[in-house]
C-alpha cells in the first residue's frame, strides 16, 4: 500500500521499484538491439492492377441479365473485392508455388554476415522440418507436401488491397530476397490474368442460345394449335373471359334470388302478423258518445254541503265533543263514503260502426298473399337458370386448367424465345472477345525490385530502443504499484482495517537520538497513551507484531526513555505475573504472533494492545491475519504503529527536487 499525493511520492515509487525498472529497461534495450541485427531481413515487391469499367464489372453478364435473380444493388457491391478473391485464390497460389519449386533455386548471399545468417536459417529450417516429420509420424500434424507448405507460406506473405472508391488493386509481396520477390509477383500476375480469362470464358454460350431458340420455336407452334382446339370446344375466345361472364351472370342471378327470398319471407311474416293483430281487435268501434254529470252524486254532494253548514252553525253553541256535533260528523262521513262510491259522470248516448283497422289489415294480408305467390314463381325460375349456369361453368372449369397451362406455357415460351434471340448476338460478341483475350484488367505498374529491406528497420529500432525501454520500465513500475501488497505508508490503514494509527516511526539511523522526525514520532505515540488511567491504576501496554524483526523491542526501549524523560515511571515486564503499579507504565513486548505462543500470555494482561507494522516488509494479508488473530484472542486492537518507514529517495535527489520546487 503506497499513498500517492504529490510528485515526490511518484519519484519515491520509482525508487521503490528501481531494481525492476532497471531490469525492464535493460531487457527492452537488449531485445531491441538484438532484433535490429538478428531478425531476418524482408524485402518487398509491389505491383498495381487497374480494374477498368467493362462487361465484367459495370455491366451484367448475359446469363445473369436474362435470368434475373436477387442481387445486391450495384451501389452496395464492390467488384474489386471479387477480383481480390480471385487473385488470392488457392489454384493461383498453387501454380505460383509449383513455379517457385521448379524454376527458382536460392543462391548463397554475398558477404560474411549474410552468409552466416543464410546458413543459420538453413540449419534452423532443417531442424524445424525434422521436428515436423516427427510430429507427423506420431499423428499430431497432418502430412503435407512441400508444395502445399510453400503455398501456405506464400499466401501469408502476399497482400492485395485497394483504397475505398479506388479501382486500383495494390499488390505487395514480402520475401527474404528482392529479386525472388519480384519474380514471384510477376508470375503471380501472369497466372491471375490467364486463370481469369479461362474462368470467364463463354465459348459454348452462343451454341446454347442458338439451339434453345430453335427448340422454343417448335414448342410455340404446337402450343398454339392445342389452344385453338380447346377454345373451339368451349365456344369462346378465352376461357378466362368465358368464366368471368358466367360467374358475373351467376352472381347477379344469385343476388336477385336472395332478394326475392328475403322479400318472400318478409311478406309471409307480414301476413302472419296482420292476421294475429286482426284477431285481437274488435269488429265494431264506438264513433260517438255523449257524457253528463251523475245526478245521484250531485244530490249527495248538496246534502253533504248542507250538513257541513249545519255543523258550522252548531259549533257556535256546542263543543266539538258534544253529541249533536258527533252525530253530524258521523252523517258527514257516511255521505262522503256514499259520494265516493258514485261515478262522477254517466253515458247518455253511443254511436257504433265497423272497425276500419280490421278491414285494412285483411285487405293488406290479401295483397301480400298474392305477392308471395308471384315471388315463389320467380324464385323457381331463378333456380332453373342457376342450375343451367352452374352446369356450363362446370363444363368450362373442366377444360380451363389445361387451357390455362397451355397459355402459360405459350407466354413463357414466347418470352424465352425473345430473350434467346436478343442474347444470341451478345453471346457471339462475348465469344469473340474471349477468343481475343480482351480483358478489363490492366497492369499499370509491373513487379518492382526494391533492394531496401522493409523489415527490420534497424535505425528506427535502435533510436527507439531507449525510449521504449523507459516506457516499459515505467509500465513495470505501474504494475508493481498495482500488485504490490507491501505496506509502505499509513495513510489508508485506518480506512482499510478500521483500526486507528497511533504513530508512524521513521527508520532510525546511528543518530536516532538527535533525529527530530524520529523523536516526533515517539512523542506522538507518547501523546496517544492514556496517562490519566496510568496514574490511577497503572497501564499495561502490549506491543506486538505479525512477524519477528518488526522492531518491537527497539520501540519499547525508546518509548521507555521518552516516558522516563517526561517523569512517568516505565519499565519492561520481568515475568508473566508482573503488572503495572499505579502511576507506572509496564510494557509487554510480544513479537511474532504467528510463531511465538508466549506472546498471547504476555498480551492477556495488557490494558492496551498496539500492533507494530514493519514498513516495506509487512504485507496486507499478513496484517489482516494478525488483526484477525488479535480480534479472536482478545476482542480488540487499540492501535497500529508503522515502524521503520523509509523515504527511498536519496538525499541528493530529494534536495534537487526541493530546489526545483523552489525555482518554480
Amino acid at each position: 500500500m503506497i499513498e500517492i499525493r504529490s510528485f515526490r511520492d511518484l519519484v519515491r515509487l520509482l525508487f521503490i521499484f528501481l531494481r525492476e525498472f532497471r531490469l525492464a529497461v535493460i531487457a527492452t534495450v537488449v531485445v531491441a538491439v538484438l532484433g535490429a541485427f538478428l531478425l531476418p531481413a524482408r524485402y518487398e515487391s509491389e505491383a498495381r492492377l487497374l480494374v477498368k469499367p467493362g462487361r465484367d464489372t459495370s455491366t451484367l453478364p448475359i446469363e445473369f441479365a436474362d435470368r434475373q435473380t436477387l442481387v445486391a444493388p450495384s451501389t452496395q457491391r464492390d467488384p474489386i473485392v471479387d477480383e481480390e478473391k480471385l487473385l488470392t485464390g488457392r489454384p493461383i497460389i498453387r501454380q505460383v508455388a509449383e513455379y517457385y519449386l521448379e524454376a527458382m533455386h536460392p543462391q548463397p548471399p554475398q558477404g560474411v554476415w549474410k552468409t552466416i545468417k543464410f546458413y543459420v536459417k538453413k540449419a534452423a529450417n532443417s531442424v524445424i522440418e525434422t521436428a515436423r516429420d516427427g510430429l507427423v509420424l506420431v499423428g499430431v500434424l497432418e502430412e503435407q507436401s512441400a508444395e502445399e507448405r510453400l503455398a501456405a507460406k506464400l499466401e501469408k506473405q502476399f497482400e492485395v488491397s485497394h483504397a475505398a472508391g479506388s479501382a486500383v488493386m495494390e499488390i505487395s509481396f514480402t520475401w527474404d530476397d528482392p529479386a525472388v520477390a519480384q519474380q514471384v509477383v510477376a508470375k503471380w500476375v501472369n497466372v491471375y490474368l490467364e486463370e481469369r480469362a479461362r474462368a470467364l470464358g463463354r465459348k459454348s454460350l452462343y451454341d446454347f442460345y442458338q439451339q434453345e431458340s430453335g427448340k422454343l420455336a417448335g414448342q410455340i407452334a404446337g402450343t398454339k394449335a392445342a389452344i385453338a382446339e380447346h377454345l373451339k370446344a368451349i365456344d369462346g375466345i378465352s376461357s378466362k373471359e368465358k368464366l368471368e361472364s358466367l360467374t358475373d351472370r351467376l352472381n347477379r342471378v344469385s343476388g336477385e334470388r336472395a332478394e326475392a327470398v328475403a322479400e318472400q319471407l318478409a311478406l309471409e311474416k307480414g301476413v302472419q302478423s296482420a292476421g294475429q293483430r286482426a284477431q285481437g281487435l274488435p269488429r265494431e268501434v264506438t264513433k260517438e258518445r255523449e257524457l253528463s254529470l251523475n245526478p245521484a252524486r250531485e244530490d249527495l254532494l248538496l246534502k253533504l254541503n248542507g250538513l257541513e253548514l249545519e255543523r258550522l252553525d252548531k259549533l257556535k253553541v256546542y263543543q266539538n265533543d258534544a253529541p249533536p256535533i258527533r252525530e253530524l260528523d258521523a252523517a258527514i262521513t257516511a255521505l262522503k263514503a256514499r259520494a265516493g262510491q258514485e261515478k262522477p259522470t254517466v253515458q247518455r248516448s253511443e254511436n257504433r260502426a265497423p272497425n276500419e283497422m280490421v278491414t285494412m289489415l285483411q285487405r293488406d294480408a290479401l295483397e301480400r298473399d298474392v305477392r308471395v305467390s308471384e315471388l315463389k314463381a320467380r324464385i323457381a325460375a331463378y333456380d332453373r337458370e342457376m342450375d343451367t349456369l352452374k352446369g356450363e361453368r362446370h363444363r368450362i372449369l373442366g377444360v380451363e386448367p389445361e387451357l390455362a397451362r397451355l397459355e402459360r406455357d405459350l407466354a413463357a415460351a414466347e418470352k424465352n424465345y425473345l430473350l434467346y434471340r436478343d442474347s444470341l448476338e451478345k453471346a457471339r460478341i462475348d465469344r469473340e472477345l474471349d477468343n481475343s483475350r480482351i480483358s478489363n484488367i490492366a497492369v499499370i505498374e509491373k513487379a518492382t525490385f526494391t533492394p531496401g529491406k522493409v523489415f527490420p528497420k534497424s535505425l528506427p529500432i535502435l533510436l527507439l530502443a531507449l525510449p521504449a525501454g523507459l516506457a516499459v520500465g515505467l509500465l513495470v513500475v505501474y504494475l508493481g504499484f498495482l500488485f504490490d501488497q507491501r505496506i509502505h505508508d499509513a495513510g489508508r490503514l485506518e480506512a482499510r482495517f478500521g483500526v486507528p494509527v497511533w504513530s508512524v516511526i521513521p527508520e532510525a539511523g546511528e543518530d536516532a537520538g538527535h533525529d527530530a522526525a524520529f523523536l516526533a514520532s515517539l512523542y506522538r505515540l507518547y501523546g496517544q497513551l492514556p496517562l490519566e488511567e496510568a496514574r490511577a491504576e497503572g497501564l499495561n501496554l502490549g506491543l506486538c507484531s505479525a512477524a519477528d524483526g518488526a522492531g518491537v523491542g527497539f520501540v519499547a526501549q525508546r518509548l521507555i526513555e521518552v516516558l522516563q524523560e517526561r517523569g512517568v515511571p516505565a519499565r519492561l515486564a520481568r515475568d508473566d505475573a508482573d503488572r503495572a503499579a499505579p502511576g507506572e507504565v509496564l510494557l509487554l513486548p510480544a513479537a511474532g504472533l504467528g510463531s511465538n505462543h508466549d506472546a498471547f500470555v504476555q498480551l492477556k494482561r495488557a490494558d492496551r494492545i498496539l500492533l507494530l507494522i514493519e514498513a516495506g516488509k509487512t504485507r496486507v494479508p499478513m496484517l489482516e491475519n494478525a488483526l484477525s488473530i488479535l480480534q479472536t484472542a482478545f476482542g480488540k486492537v487499540d492501535g497500529l504503529v508503522l515502524n521503520r518507514r523509509r523515504l527511498e529517495i536519496p538525499a541528493a535527489v530529494l534536495a534537487r527536487l526541493d530546489r526545483l520546487k523552489g525555482n518554480w
